[in-house]
């Protein structure tokens, strides 16, 4: 796969699924790796198995509902490492319900932290690699994000926002060397998707043409992808990774 030696990436929502694998797939190409999220055990768990395939990896703490840990993120990142290279905005929550009973509360919080705080760590990055002239900036979007979902309104628009302005953020750093894109999975084995009833997993899997979930590794391999010094000349794209649920 792609040489990431050199390179210092940051990977939010590190605790486990999409997110470790993701870390440790970067730390496995070469990269040092900082790992984001909330819980100190999950992400303990996570360096380990980074340590365990020989890459090197720090971890910070970080509440994404809260702004002000959101905005010392970033600059935290780059004390422990000088410089970060490859951002991952992976971290994000779902809040679901039919759309007429959603409160506004559960609206904000999920836009809070997958959108709001996705941006406040783009702003952040973007300042920093522009003046270094190079950057590599994933945002993990999803597959509800381009077709909807129902009983999840929010969510749907926490990630259609997040295509939308990593675009925007695209154009503003392509003359500096820097690339913005996305990743938008589809259904994967995770956790979250295992604890679903079976009536529910069955439903979902007929609607894969590929006739199975994707793994959490197949997101990290295009990630790997994206991060690395060969995608130069890719920004402002979407890469779909759902086993054909949606050709877009």
């Amino acid at each position: 796969m792609f040489s990431l030696k050199g390179f210092n990436a940051l990977v939010t929502g590190a605790s486990g699924g999409i997110g470790r694998s993701i870390a440790v797939t970067l730390a496995k190409q070469g990269a040092t790796v900082v790992i984001s999220g909330t819980r100190a055990d999950a992400l303990q768990a996570t360096a380990d198995e980074i340590k365990n395939n020989g890459g090197l990896s720090h971890s910070l703490i970080c509440n994404l509902s809260d702004a002000q840990s959101v905005e010392e993120l970033f600059p935290n990142a780059e004390a422990l490492c000088e410089k970060i290279d490859i951002v991952v905005n992976n971290a994000g929550i779902t809040r679901d319900g039919l759309a007429v009973r959603m409160k506004d509360d559960d609206w904000q919080t999920v836009i809070d932290v997958n959108l709001t705080a996705s941006f406040r760590i783009c702003r952040a990055a973007l300042k920093a690699m522009m003046r270094r002239r190079y950057g590599r900036i994933i945002n993990i979007s999803s597959i509800v994000g381009v077709t909807g979902n129902m009983g999840q309104a929010n969510y749907c628009a926490s990630k259609a926002g997040i295509i939308g302005m990593s675009k925007a953020f695209a154009l503003e750093g392509a003359a500096r060397g820097i690339t913005v894109n996305c990743v938008a999975p589809g259904f994967i084995e995770t956790p979250m998707t295992h604890d679903l009833p079976e009536i529910v997993r069955d439903k979902m899997l007929a609607n894969i043409p590929a006739g199975a979930y994707g793994k959490p590794d197949d997101i990290a391999s295009a990630i790997a992808f994206l991060a690395s010094a060969e995608s130069g000349y890719m920004t402002g794209q979407t890469l779909h990774v759902n086993g054909g649920m949606a050709m877009i």
